[in-house]
């Protein structure tokens, strides 16, 4: 396990599991935890033996949302508001990938990265998500949910708006109607009804939960090409800045790439021959 400041970090079956760590106070979140994540994703992101990543919470909860001292001691210092914000430190990953449309010009921002990020990142919501817990959610490429999870926006009752991208990002799973009840009521509901609504993939029983997201992982990265993950990735986030015309060039354009790539070659071989993949990423 290695360490990253308030995340803790570990590689099991191709999988990179990255729990926010701070328990104690549910996971809420502070600039250290930002860096720990960003750079825990930027070092699944970087390893060849690392195929999906799952980003869930310690404990009982995935996140409450920003640490409220540190929201109290915004109040009292607004100069310094953007710098606690950004939680900028020396060392930044590269996110950067040759697989795919370029989505870097799209995605900043405190969060961007993971939408950027080659690899499926599949927020595992065990427990409460609130604020900003939900918008870090948000920008994984799927979620799912334990039945005990609870959510709530949360922002219209502190006075605050759609943070970092909500505004873009809530609207486009779950529609306009359903993003504008959400953060204007700020109302509390549960794992069935973010079901309903499409912010979850799906819900789990409480005590299988993370058995069943592992084992739909472990699928992804046993049984499928990385190098076609990263160019489905690119191409859906890249699709909100095309038109119907230029996203059909730019899959036209991809096909032919992947029929000269060695997964390409597994794919058909692995079928004709009946055993499984030996895809390699390349």
């Amino acid at each position: 396990m290695s360490a990253f400041e308030d995340v803790l970090y570990e590689v099991q079956d191709r999988i990179a599991v990255i729990r926010l760590n701070r328990p104690e106070a549910l996971n809420a979140f502070t600039a250290a935890m930002g860096n720990g994540l960003r750079n825990a994703i930027g070092a699944a992101v970087a390893d060849a033996a690392v195929r999906v990543i799952v980003l869930t919470g310690a404990g009982r909860g995935f996140c409450a949302g920003a640490d409220m001292k540190l929201l109290q001691g915004i109040q009292s210092d607004a100069a310094g508001v953007q710098k606690r914000a950004a939680g900028a430190d020396a060392a930044v990953p590269d996110f950067s990938s040759d697989l795919g449309p370029d989505v870097s010009v799209h995605y900043g921002g405190r969060f961007g990265y993971m939408l950027k990020a080659k690899k499926p990142i599949i927020a595992a919501l065990n427990g409460p998500a609130a604020g900003l817990g939900l918008v870090i959610a948000l920008y994984a490429d799927m979620r799912f949910a334990g039945s005990e999870a609870k959510f709530t926006t949360s922002f219209a009752q502190r006075g605050l708006i759609a943070e970092h991208g909500a505004s873009w990002l809530l609207p486009r799973l779950v529609g306009p109607a359903h993003a504008l009840d959400l953060l204007f009521s700020a109302r509390k509901f549960g794992a069935d009804e973010a079901e309903r609504m499409g912010l979850v993939n799906k819900v789990f029983a409480q005590s299988i939960f993370m058995d069943e997201v592992m084992a739909y992982a472990r699928a992804l990265a046993d049984s499928v090409s990385p190098r076609s993950m990263a160019v489905m990735k690119a191409q859906i986030w890249k699709s909100p800045f095309q038109d119907f015309e230029t996203a059909l060039a730019v899959a036209d354009a991809e096909m032919h790439k992947s029929f000269k790539s060695e997964d390409f070659k597994e794919g058909v071989a692995h079928y004709l021959e009946k055993r499984a993949p030996r895809f390699r990423g390349c």
